[in-house]
């Protein structure tokens, strides 16, 4: 079953970027992540605030600020959607191409 949320979540390149951070950095502040990025404190907080309610961040107070960590569990059940996804679509795009192969050898018998 698909996670809309999820889904919506990962579908930003700015909140994918701001992951990667997060991975690579084994975490991070909205402070320390809009130094990385081309937006502002204010608008890493929403998108932090996104990836929170889709369970892809979990936060822990960290002096004046939280500390922002990726949780792997829900990263990997995105990564089996996506892997999913993927496997129905290349099987419908197969099936397409079995169909064209045929009406192809149709019009050129």
């Amino acid at each position: 079953m698909i996670d809309d949320e999820l889904w919506s979540a990962i579908g930003d390149p700015t909140r994918r970027r701001m992951l990667d951070l997060l991975l690579a950095g084994s975490g991070g502040t909205a402070t320390s992540l809009s130094d990385q990025l081309p937006v502002t404190r204010q608008a890493v907080a929403k998108h932090l605030a996104v990836l929170d309610r889709a369970g892809l961040v979990h936060s822990t107070p960290s002096g004046r600020e939280r500390r922002y960590t990726v949780d792997e569990a829900q990263l990997a059940r995105a990564v089996a959607q996506m892997a999913s996804v993927s496997e129905a679509w290349d099987g419908r795009l197969q099936r397409i191409k079995r169909i064209a192969e045929t009406i192809q050898r149709k019009h050129t018998n």
